[in-house]
């Protein structure tokens, strides 16, 4: 009898125990190699063959891990779980993945910038005006970064008194895209949230700024309720999160630069606010001014106008008095009687020269 037999299985427990073999000694693994046979299966799950010069290996994944571009031809590295399905082939799962190579990094961020450029996220008129000087600031970097010590230093030489609040995130690694969107979101959500939210790391090679164009960040960005600044790597570095930000700073030390105006660029826009207060109010008092001797000549044209009208009246009214002088009838033979026209009574009667007194002799009717 054998002493070692050998073991038999059924084929669906030969799979599980191969699968329990893989999952113990290579729970996950990094591959690198040439996408082939790129595809998206109803819009749920992705499928590709990662190859070399001599082998290829089946890769799946869900179609919400597609955070950048994949096409063939580019070089990928894969962190994946290696598995043997229940039909007996042998693939991977994969578990992260980002592009590996200058060529392919330039690649996968051309179709992206394409794609979202398409869609609207990087135009002008989208974007937003800072505030001149924001009283609250919400900041998204390492504290561990030398960019982030630059900002606060220059923020703080510029002008203190400032509410700044910190979101310490990874900026690079796999974990960094979906720790920074958190931090967004935390500042949109807040109950008084921030003037401005300012997203900043130092320089690092394209893999070390892969991150700043991830989909789902670079989105979360064009999304942001509060106005965004990014200051990422050096001046010659253009990332994705930059296009999509209102403002885009070359450097964690010109993004405070910007955020909060120097003492001398204050007292130069100070001195030109109050110029410029001085002019308009001189230009006001000046037309004020012209708007009273206006008003005043006006006045006293209507007062002569008025007046003229008043003397024309007074004139029209003498006239009609003089009309009816009882004088003007004494002078022309017409006597005044003066008394009761009763047999007796004495009445006078005034002529133009002389008054004569005489007595009723008779009264007759007429």
């Amino acid at each position: 009898m054998d002493e070692n037999p050998i073991p038999r299985f059924g084929v669906s427990g030969f799979v599980e125990l191969i699968n329990q073999v893989l999952e113990f000694s290579c729970s996950a693994v990094e591959i690198e190699g040439e996408v082939a046979s790129f595809k998206v299966n109803q819009g749920k799950w992705v499928f590709f063959d990662l190859k070399d010069e001599e082998s290829s290996v089946g890769c799946f994944m869900s179609v919400y891990q597609l955070r950048t571009p994949i096409a063939d031809g580019m070089k990928l590295i894969v962190r994946a779980q290696p598995k043997v399905t229940k039909w007996g082939k042998f693939s991977v799962t994969v578990q992260d993945y980002r592009p590996s190579g200058e060529g392919s990094l330039l690649k996968s961020f051309e179709l992206l910038r394409a794609k979202l450029d398409k869609e609207g996220l990087f135009t002008e008129e989208r974007k937003r005006s800072l505030p001149r000087i924001p009283a609250r600031i919400g900041v998204i970097s390492s504290t561990q970064a030398a960019g982030y010590a630059d900002f606060i230093k220059i923020i703080n030489e510029r002008l203190r008194g400032l509410q700044i609040e910190v979101a310490h995130v990874q900026v690079q690694g796999s974990a960094a895209a979906d720790q920074i969107i958190a931090a967004i979101k935390y500042f949109n959500e807040r109950a008084v949230p921030p003037e401005v939210i300012a997203i900043i790391r130092g320089g690092g090679s394209a893999d070390d700024l892969s991150v700043f164009n991830d989909e789902l960040l670079v989105r979360a960005i064009a999304a942001s309720r509060v106005p965004t600044l990014v200051g990422v790597g050096h001046e010659v570095d253009t990332t994705l999160a930059d296009l999509a930000a209102d403002v885009r700073a070359a450097t964690p030390s010109n993004a405070a630069q910007i955020i909060v105006p120097g003492r001398r660029e204050l007292s130069r826009e100070m001195q030109t606010l109050t110029n410029g207060i001085a002019y308009r109010t001189e230009a006001a008092i000046n037309d004020l001014s012209g708007e009273v001797r206006d008003l005043r000549q006006r006045v006293i044209l209507n007062i002569d106008s008025r007046i003229d009208g008043l003397a024309s009246e007074i004139e029209q009214f003498r006239r009609v008095v003089a009309a009816y002088d009882p004088r003007l009838a004494l002078k022309r033979g017409y006597a005044i009687v003066r008394g009761r026209a009763k047999i007796g009574e004495t009445v006078s009667i005034e002529k133009e020269k002389m008054i004569i007194n005489a007595e009723v002799k008779n009264v007759k009717q007429k």
